[in-house]
């Protein structure tokens, strides 16, 4: 009887999930943030929070290689680690539901169980990124004041060349169907302990970040807080405004509240925090229809090159123990912590580490 006690306590031990240096990790999005304003801030001394982040890490490039410029393609390719071929989500006018699977909130909890990671959202924007809405059908017939009512409130133009596909035809025992697609959140928020988004504020996002790493924050956790401001003073004011860059001075205030919990919890050095934005802004425009130039900073010691937002997802799935060779389909995207073994990815160059980088 001994024998088998001891016996299934092994098997237990050795079934169990664990945990690559028990780390958590931390995505914090600022929306629409040019690098080239993040390394002028940062070089001004302006983004302290952000500068003590990537002491210990590395500044990194990352280019926007393909999907549009914009936020839905964005945060997609961001949170999934696929190009748009995959995800179906080709830019803010031509998207769907992101498959079933595919995220990387998905992924940890498939890897860890749905209990033993919390998976947190924590959203600044009301549409674009963090929305929810579901796909439906209607009978063709009946579509056609959806359609007109849709394209009769449509406010700004789709990116050039991202073909507007809200929507299908299908046939169904004769009788054919118009297919909304849904929003590409609507099957990934499904498996987060949390999904919260239109907070619209950086102070209201970051208020709520702090209050569910209070309530999540002393289990593994993987939290994605998005950062609305710096997008939105942009379309206002203008890349080359001052309001766009004291938007980017506000997302580092409210990165520094977060790393400020992450040590009152005790946990900061056991937490990956990375910094990326999704899109930047065309040079002196209030869009961003061409501006692939964007960034990654964090506390991450093994992060080593440039990349591509596709690069962002394998990188925290890499760092908390997830064996990237095992994922399917295989992802586009590869961790910042390797070598970039697929052409095309990204551009040349090693990282830009700010202070010194100890091996792991």
């Amino acid at each position: 009887m001994k024998r088998l006690i001891c016996l299934l306590a092994v098997v237990i031990l050795v079934s169990a999930p664990v945990w690559a240096q028990e780390h958590n990790a931390m995505l914090v999005g600022w929306d629409g943030a040019h690098r080239d304003h993040v390394r002028r801030l940062l070089d001004e001394g302006r983004l302290p929070n952000l500068k003590a982040l990537i002491n210990g890490g590395a500044l990194v490039d990352i280019e926007v290689t393909s999907g549009a410029t914009d936020t839905k393609a964005g945060w997609s390719q961001i949170l999934t680690g696929y190009k748009p071929e995959v995800t179906g989500v080709y830019s803010n006018g031509r998207f769907r539901d992101v498959p079933e699977g595919y995220s990387v909130f998905e992924r940890l909890k498939a890897q860890y169980g749905k209990d033993a990671i919390a998976c947190v959202a924590v959203i600044g924007k009301k549409g674009h990124c963090g929305e929810i809405d579901p796909p439906f059908k209607r009978p063709f017939t009946q579509a056609q004041d959806k359609l007109e009512e849709d394209r009769k409130n449509r406010k700004a133009p789709i990116q050039p060349g991202a073909t507007e596909r809200r929507y299908r035809v299908v046939e169904e025992n004769g009788q054919r169907f118009v297919v909304f697609n849904g929003s590409p959140y609507f099957t990934m928020h499904k498996s987060c302990d949390e999904w919260h988004f239109g907070l619209m504020k950086d102070t209201a996002v970051g208020d709520k970040a702090l209050a569910m790493l209070d309530q999540y924050g002393k289990k593994p956790f993987f939290f994605f807080v998005h950062f609305a401001e710096v997008d939105h003073s942009g379309h206002k004011h203008g890349e080359p405004s001052k309001p766009y860059d004291d938007a980017i001075i506000s997302g580092d205030n409210q990165l520094g509240r977060m790393m400020a919990k992450l040590r009152e919890l005790g946990v900061y050095d056991k937490t990956y925090i990375y910094v990326v934005a999704d899109h930047g802004f065309d040079v002196g425009a209030k869009h961003h229809k061409k501006a692939p130039h964007v960034f990654c900073g964090t506390n991450d010691k093994a992060v080593t090159r440039n990349g591509c937002r596709a690069d962002i997802t394998p990188t925290v799935l890499a760092e908390m123990g997830v064996d990237l060779r095992k994922i399917t389909p295989p992802l586009d995207g590869e961790s910042l912590t390797k070598p970039d073994a697929k052409p095309g990815n990204t551009t040349d160059g090693a990282a830009k580490p700010r202070g010194k980088r100890k091996a792991k």
